[in-house]
């Protein structure tokens, strides 16, 4: 599908990305659900269903690793004991963790060449969510003790969780291949990695770990929710509708699973089975997010304008800052000859998200069938460079060009709609002609083998 904007993660790096565009008004598929929150300004989904599921993920894991982590580091025995450590040992089983930072910051006074004290300040710092504090911590004290038990996990741990994922798959992948295969740590690690791919966007990679961990603990509906996008995300579509079906074995009423499937199967080009899941997603939960913009999307490349401007308004009702929303339900008022109707949801949507070209556009038709054609000109040139590819946009702003006298720039603005429209008809001719030659190639009898030569 195409992809909708993803912004950065304040704890993964996700790539950005705008519509897919394709020659002409319409979009080939649906546009990809928003997946994170923001980390530095900009627009973002802030509340989708994937990221939740993908947040608890998160959470468990922060939760659980830094509870064995701590009692992995406070049983290693890296020194006999003595009146200070046993001080900031307790302070650190307490809670009391300010008090247990000066502690073990005497312990390290007193012996500078000892990394236990490095990897208590370390896991101290994780707690607190100093992450970059943590990872020197852990670096200094693999420098002097790499030996010590759990350190290296904990690097890799405060590396995931301050988005340095690259790094953190760095320290992960060896420890993985250490751990016993029927281990808590190998499922602990595996699950990390593939989270850590999934946050680099590169969910081919992230598929294998996370059916991996799946496959051993099946009633995790988060692990499922991350693999079905995995698969959807890598073009693996039939395996996303198999794990759909897991995830209705667990929760029949889950609406975020039916708006998976319902991408998947628009992928499939399977636009009745589409509907149909986004149909039963917004039974199953009507304020989904998304859930009324996927239908709403479906809709209206279907052309059925009502439908979907009934659905993207249901969208906005539930999140009125909504920006693809907004914009598709000001398209769909234009579509319906509606312009007053149209300009201020349109205005509204390219306000929150000013990459929505669609919506310069169709501003762009508005002002220049009011005749106002500076504004007209200006939206329609700003829609081209979001743009490029789309044949309406050079054809209204050739016709415009035409009109305000500029003859030379209007034909070339034809000529460039002309030359889309040939290449997507060449595309088009070509696809049918690999589909005849693959629907032969599947119908031909296979000849036998030729014997082996005497």
């Amino acid at each position: 599908m195409a992809r909708m904007t993803h912004a950065t993660c304040s704890w993964l790096a996700s790539s950005p990305s705008n519509f897919n565009l394709s020659t002409g008004r319409g979009r080939l598929s649906l546009p990809r659900l928003f997946l994170c929150r923001e980390l530095q300004g900009g627009d973002s989904e802030r509340d989708n269903g994937m990221w939740r599921g993908f947040d608890r993920v998160r959470r468990a894991i922060q939760i659980g690793t830094i509870v064995l982590l701590a009692a992995a580091v406070y049983g290693q025995g890296a020194a006999p004991p003595d009146g200070p450590r046993e001080k900031a040992l307790l302070l650190e089983s307490q809670g009391k963790d300010a008090e247990a930072e000066e502690a073990w910051r005497a312990v390290l006074k007193a012996r500078p060449s000892s990394p236990e004290p490095y990897a208590h300040l370390g896991l101290l710092e994780a707690k607190q969510e100093n992450y970059k504090d943590a990872v020197a911590d852990y670096r200094k004290a693999l420098a002097i003790g790499p030996n010590l038990p759990a350190l290296r996990f904990n690097l890799g741990l405060a590396l995931f969780k301050d988005g340095d994922l690259k790094s953190a798959i760095r320290e992960f992948e060896p420890l993985l291949k250490q751990a016993p295969e029927s281990s808590p740590d190998n499922l602990r690690l595996t699950i990390l990695l593939g989270m850590a791919h999934y946050g680099l966007a590169e969910y081919a990679k992230a598929a294998p770990y996370l059916k991996s961990a799946s496959d051993r603990d099946p009633n995790n509906l988060s692990l499922l929710l991350a693999l079905a996008h995995s698969y959807l995300w890598s073009e693996q579509f039939s395996k996303v509708m198999d794990v759909y079906h897991q995830i209705l074995a667990l929760n029949a009423e889950s609406a975020e699973a039916d708006v998976l499937a319902g991408e998947a199967l628009d992928e499939m080009k399977d636009s009745d089975g589409a509907i149909k899941m986004f149909r039963a997603a917004e039974a199953a939960n009507p304020k989904e997010p998304d859930v009324h913009f996927g239908l709403g999307y479906l809709f209206w490349m279907r052309k059925q304008y009502p439908e979907a401007l009934a659905e993207f308004q249901a969208e906005v009702d539930n999140n009125p800052d909504h920006a693809q929303s907004l914009v598709y339900l000001g398209d769909c008022y234009l579509q319906l000859n509606k312009p007053d109707d149209a300009r201020a949801p349109l205005e509204k949507g390219l306000a929150l998200n000013p990459s929505l070209g669609v919506a310069d556009l169709d501003l762009g038709i508005i002002d220049s069938q009011a005749g106002r054609n500076d504004d007209a000109l200006r939206e329609l040139k700003k829609a081209l460079v979001l743009m490029p590819n789309d044949v309406d946009a050079h054809w209204r702003l050739g016709r415009l060009l035409r009109t305000m006298g500029h003859a030379e720039e209007a034909n070339a603005e034809f000529e460039a709609a002309k030359k889309l429209n040939q290449a997507s008809d060449e595309d088009l001719y070509r696809k049918i002609e690999n589909g005849k030659l693959k629907g032969r190639a599947d119908t031909q009898t296979p000849q036998a083998p030729a014997a082996p030569a005497q």
